[in-house]
């Protein structure tokens, strides 16, 4: 029976290819809850933008279906889906003021103008741009601007906002503070949010889940935590942030390494297997009393952090990454020291 309560967005088994390459998308199923920060998280050409416009109505899938709540909206066009949507290129008129952008929307649904003054004073109070109305974007920062843009979707009270890398034009500290405002704004509006990224960090701390994409496919869904944490194949190691990942023969519960050293495993394997580590798993002690002896290549200085290039026996490389307060003058290149971790820290891969 479908759930005619929930305003979950559902997404089955979802395709779409351009032309004769590979799939664009490829067999999504996904279920996005209500009042959730999704992200669709992946490199260019993994499918995520794809997925986000078949989810707005601006391309049809070749097969599958998408619905939200108990309505099937698959063949519905974009404006009668319910949705707002964010661009990365704001995507705002230029001759028009402020107030003018922000009504767009309220006037194609034909609302009255006393309601539409007053949702526009409210959406753009929401966004802190109160008293902006009447100037043009041009006069606008890059910030204020995606400000403009947010007020637009949000004015005409979607059911799901959409955003499409909004933020990947605005500089380092601009975007952490439009995360904030982000993140504000949808707890405040309880909005169900679908947001698309390529950047790892961004995705790790606005979403209440993640889907990370790679070839058109999802490779994994699951929490910031679990996906960092717990990646469940070499991709998905490697895409989110640092990680060493270290390939061996498995014997019972030990990884035998290049360099004749054993890396204990979490659970006994047999054959070749990979595991991925952390950085800052990774602990020191003095050469000799840990898991195996590294020679520092490099120490990179990152203000609350050294990151430490480590070359291990057998030639394979290490990332450690230990608290400033750990260096006393140790961590110089050339240097031998021991390296330990808790057992439970690597993470076996499902692609050896």
């Amino acid at each position: 029976m479908p759930d005619t309560a929930s305003r979950a967005l559902t997404l089955r088994s979802l395709h779409k290819s351009f032309g004769s390459g590979a799939a664009a998308v490829d067999n999504v199923s996904l279920r996005i809850e209500e009042g959730e920060f999704f992200s669709l998280l992946g490199p260019s050409g993994c499918g995520k933008t794809t997925t986000l416009r078949m989810i707005a109505g601006f391309e049809a899938p070749d097969s599958g279906e998408i619905r939200l709540g108990a309505q099937n909206i698959t063949a519905l066009p974009p404006e009668r889906r319910d949705m707002g949507m964010v661009f990365q290129n704001y995507a705002l008129f230029p001759h028009r003021t402020i107030a003018e952008n922000v009504a767009f929307g309220l006037r194609m649904r034909r609302v009255p103008k006393p309601e539409l003054a007053t949702r526009v004073r409210e959406a753009l109070a929401l966004v802190r741009l109160t008293g902006f109305e009447d100037r043009r974007p041009a006069q606008l920062s890059g910030g204020q601007q995606q400000r403009v843009a947010l007020a637009r979707a949000i004015v005409i009270n979607p059911t799901v906002l959409l955003c499409d890398e909004p933020l990947g034009a605005l500089d380092k500290k601009l975007r952490q503070q439009m995360q904030f405002e982000l993140k504000t704004l949808h707890r405040r509006l309880g909005l169900t949010m679908i947001y698309v990224t390529h950047d790892q960090e961004e995705a790790l701390t606005m979403s209440d889940r993640i889907a990370v994409m790679r070839a058109g496919k999802v490779a994994q869904c699951g929490g910031p935590r679990e996906i960092y944490d717990r990646p469940v194949d070499r991709f998905v190691a490697d895409f989110i942030g640092d990680t060493n990942i270290l390939d061996g023969e498995a014997v019972g519960a030990a990884l035998a390494m290049p360099g004749g050293w054993r890396l204990p495993l979490p659970e006994a394997r047999h054959g070749r297997a990979s595991v991925a580590l952390r950085p800052e798993r990774v602990r020191l002690c003095p050469p000799g009393a840990g898991l195996v002896d590294a020679t520092i290549e490099e120490a990179n200085f990152l203000g609350d952090s050294v990151l430490l290039k480590l070359s291990l026996p057998g030639e394979q490389g290490m990332l450690a990454r230990v608290p400033r307060h750990a260096e006393a003058g140790l961590l110089e290149p050339g240097a031998t020291l021991g390296l330990t971790w808790q057992a439970d820290d690597p993470v076996m891969l499902a692609d050896a």
